[in-house]
């Protein structure tokens, strides 16, 4: 992932945490710290399983985007609501973008294709769960009703495939952030949700 793009996908995820602390009634510390880790917490988790330092640790970009976003949830969330459509569309970007280079890096670190895939969903969606956590909420992983960890599981499931098979670098990126990004928004578009245990209804 080049850095714009990582950038650009910290951004949104920080704008969708920020967004969560305002909902909450969070003061301008807790919005801030909520941005921080919903950006940047899938991808400490998955360096520190990897065992390597976390980058979010070394730039400092990773830390003045997620305090960009919370200034302006802070004062603009407002408008930033009435534009989530479209934030949504950058969100399952970054979704299928963070899947697939969580997985890469994984690999590259030596660990076994069902590993990688693990910590690719964990790069992806590890930020959100945190969010959710500190904002008291249930964590979408352990109820995905929107189907927003199952496209990131295709999308890491694809870029272990294609490095198995020597496809590796952009196109391997591109490819699998694609296919995680598309299933999303089809996701959204026709309201999928996962399956619940039999028996049991649906209470949305």
């Amino acid at each position: 992932m080049t850095p714009v793009l990582d950038l650009v996908g910290i951004f949104v995820f920080a704008l969708s945490g920020a967004l969560e602390g305002v909902r909450k009634r969070f003061d301008a510390v807790g919005i801030a710290v909520l941005a921080f880790f919903t950006a940047v917490g899938g991808g400490i988790v998955r360096d520190l399983f990897i065992g390597v330092q976390p980058a979010a640790l070394r730039d400092t970009g990773y830390l003045l985007v997620p305090i960009a976003a919370a200034v302006i949830a802070f004062f603009w969330h407002r408008q930033v609501e009435r534009a989530m459509p479209g934030v949504l569309v950058f969100d399952a970007a970054g979704l299928g973008l963070f899947c697939a280079v969580g997985t890469s890096k994984a690999l590259y670190y030596g660990l076994a294709p069902m590993h990688a895939v693990f910590l690719g969903v964990c790069s992806a969606v590890g930020g959100g769960v945190i969010r959710d956590v500190l904002s008291g909420e249930k964590p979408t992983l352990l109820y995905d009703r929107e189907l927003y960890a199952v496209p990131a599981m295709l999308g890491s499931t694809m870029m272990a495939v294609l490095y198995a098979l020597g496809v590796r670098g952009f196109a391997a990126t591109l490819s699998s952030a694609v296919v995680a990004f598309a299933f999303r928004i089809l996701a959204m578009r026709y309201r999928w949700r996962a399956p619940l245990a039999r028996g049991l209804t649906a209470r949305e």
